[in-house]
């Protein structure tokens, strides 16, 4: 898998990088998925929520500015115009930040889960079958 990160080429430290940046702009519901090899678009995919649009795009700028500072390159970020669901492309790991009621209308946690981790809310191993 092609890796964006800054050469370490730890998907890990990038999805705690991402976490403990989300936590500190006060990120809320947050749900980390790692995701199999068989996935090909990233390691791991991060969900989390906003209490409003203003904050949903502060997030997400906030992230970007926080992993170019880190030396990750080629963070992209799509939806924020309106900021209802923002996507944050880090290369390993992908960001979704939603407004509470936009993600409970898309429900994407639940796409990613198997019924055998489907128990686990905070961590889900693997990705959907097609």
């Amino acid at each position: 898998m092609e890796s964006y990160t800054d050469g370490t080429g730890d998907p890990n430290k990038l999805k705690d990088l991402i976490e403990q940046s989300l936590d500190a702009d006060k990120a809320e519901d947050v749900v980390s998925i790692a995701l199999d090899e068989s996935a090909a678009l990233a390691d791991h995919m991060i969900i989390a929520s906003g209490r409003s649009s203003r904050q949903v795009g502060a997030m997400a700028e906030k992230l970007a500015e926080r992993l170019k500072s880190l030396g990750y390159k080629d963070i992209h970020i799509e939806g924020m115009g309106e900021c209802n669901w923002v996507i944050v492309d880090a290369g390993d790991a992908i960001v979704h930040l939603f407004r509470p009621e936009v993600r409970e209308f898309y429900n994407i946690e639940k796409m990613w889960q198997t019924p055998s981790n489907a128990k686990d809310n905070n961590t889900v191993d693997h990705a959907p079958a097609f």
